[in-house]
């Protein structure tokens, strides 16, 4: 007799508990918070190429990766642009740390035309770029080698001891190489400006769409380290 009344008085309050939960007086469940995830932060540090000289704000190199990006993959990217106009790997050098942030996660190092414009030694050209990777290195930032090849009319001389530094430099310290910044946009009609080096908002597209590949690999590496 006594089970079944305790059965009684234990329905009842189950009956009870759930009409309270029903009108608001105890929460049926408690809210559970969405997890916010990190942004994997890449900068692009680079001269006019990465700033989009003469390009409007969503036209350059930098607000169309970050477009591509985005639709390209579901988890946060934030690409940040850290291009100057006119700069060489000596100016690149002097301003790296204070323009990548300590958020950094990984840098598309993009610099060297403009030395090779000026003829500039080969050697200063590679000593500075050396000195940024180790830089970036020991401050455990990834790095995206974007190559550049000098201009013919500087000769062949010139070009056999420019040309080999982004491959080197890539393979002494393990990175990631895309060969050819301006790759489908030099001396392709339609691609530049009218000065025939810098591209125009449809030759960023086609440099957009040829490095993505190596973006989306450097997330995954990010969002996924080797143990």
């Amino acid at each position: 007799m006594f089970s079944l009344k305790y059965k009684k008085m234990t329905a009842a309050l189950g009956l009870a508990l759930g009409l309270y939960a029903l009108i608001g007086f105890i929460p049926a469940q408690a809210d559970e918070k969405p997890i916010v995830q990190k942004p994997i932060v890449i900068v692009a540090f680079g001269d006019s190429l990465t700033a989009g000289y003469l390009l409007g704000p969503d036209e350059g190199f930098v607000p169309q990766l970050q477009k591509a990006i985005s639709a390209a993959t579901t988890r946060p990217v934030a690409i940040r642009d850290a291009g100057v106009s006119g700069d060489t790997t000596s100016g690149g050098l002097s301003r790296l740390d204070w323009s990548i942030g300590s958020e950094t996660d990984a840098v598309i190092l993009e610099l060297g035309a403009n030395d090779a414009l000026r003829g500039i030694d080969p050697a200063i050209t590679r000593a500075n770029l050396e000195k940024m990777i180790e830089t970036l290195q020991a401050r455990h930032i990834k790095v995206l080698l974007a190559g550049m090849y000098a201009p013919p009319n500087l000769g062949a001389d010139f070009g056999e001891k420019f040309n080999p530094i982004y491959p080197d430099l890539a393979k002494k310290y393990g990175l990631a190489l895309y060969p050819f910044f301006l790759d489908g946009v030099t001396a392709v009609p339609g691609m530049t400006l009218a000065d025939g080096m810098h591209p125009t908002p449809e030759g960023v597209a086609v440099m957009v769409k040829s490095i993505l590949p190596y973006v989306r690999d450097l997330t995954d590496e990010i969002a996924s380290p080797a143990k």
